[in-house]
């Protein structure tokens, strides 16, 4: 089996962006255009849709290599995970960690060309991104706390293009955080037991799998309300409402693919379903902005 140290540049950057599940930024990235083109009401200035890129892509990145640093000894005993750079030694902590460092420069970079708002809260929002791989250990509200950290996107977005924090993202925020919560809760059912052996918290492990599949039911019912809210809110026009009720029959489709008895579409229900929900309120969102 090859290592870390006889590996070359290309294979092991092949590697980190594959450890890392680089193409799942488009789970985030829609949002934060969405908030971006919100505020703007139409067409953001270039400049501003370039460096919120560049923001979200090097967030996204500095959070996903960190939770594979966190999650390391978990990954190594989890038969699901185990397959991972880390554990397998085909990268090593150190080369991870230079590349977290580098993705907070970037990310700051980002921020500080922006505006004065953003980059104060990049800050706090720095927190979240590094601590909520860990908040695990110690709370089954780790869902939500992740749903969070990912609607910090799309209040980066809003905030890049006015300067300020109006209620209209925070309705948006809101949606986010329970979209990714509802979806997070599908994922986790298939690591209750390990969860539960390794003394981790999650909703699955503590409450079970059935439970669990419920309330995921719920924080998608709760997110397509939100996301109702926020169309009255900005007076957006008919195509925004047909891609919330798309939306909606996409994250009812998400929640039927799965059950407590049957695990087995859980990778396709999380990868495929979600990437086309945020590329489908992106496109309503732009239909309601223009027609």
């Amino acid at each position: 089996m090859e290592r870390a140290g006889t590996l070359g540049p290309l294979a092991r950057t092949r590697i980190f962006l594959e450890m890392i599940k680089f193409e799942h930024t488009v789970f985030a990235l829609p949002f934060a255009y969405i908030g971006m083109f919100l505020a703007a009401g139409g067409w953001p200035d270039p400049e501003v849709i370039v460096w919120v890129t560049v923001a979200l892509a090097s967030a996204r990145t500095l959070a996903m290599a960190m939770n594979r640093i966190a999650d390391a000894k978990y990954d190594a005993r989890n038969p699901r995970t185990a397959d991972r750079a880390l554990p397998r030694g085909l990268l090593d902590s150190g080369s991870v960690i230079i590349a977290i460092v580098l993705s907070l420069t970037v990310f700051e970079l980002a921020a500080w060309r922006l505006n004065t708002l953003v980059f104060a809260l990049s800050l706090p929002a720095l927190l979240f991104l590094l601590g909520y791989h860990y908040t695990k250990r110690f709370t089954w509200a780790s869902h939500w706390i992740l749903g969070f950290t990912d609607g910090i996107a799309a209040a980066g977005g809003w905030a890049a293009v006015r300067g300020t924090l109006d209620p209209p993202v925070y309705v948006l925020w809101f949606a986010v955080t329970c979209w990714i919560a509802g979806f997070d809760l599908i994922y986790s059912c298939q690591d209750a037991e390990v969860d539960r052996r390794e003394q981790l918290y999650s909703v699955p492990a503590r409450f079970g799998i059935t439970a669990a599949l419920r309330l995921a039911k719920v924080n998608h019912f709760i997110a397509v309300c939100a996301l109702f809210v926020l169309g009255l809110t900005m007076g957006l026009s008919w195509p925004y409402w047909i891609g919330v009720g798309a939306t909606a029959a996409l994250l009812r489709y998400e929640n039927a693919l799965v059950s407590d008895g049957d695990l087995s579409n859980l990778g396709y229900a999380f990868f495929n379903v979600n990437a086309y929900v945020g590329v489908t309120m992106l496109a309503a969102t732009l239909g309601g902005l223009f027609v």
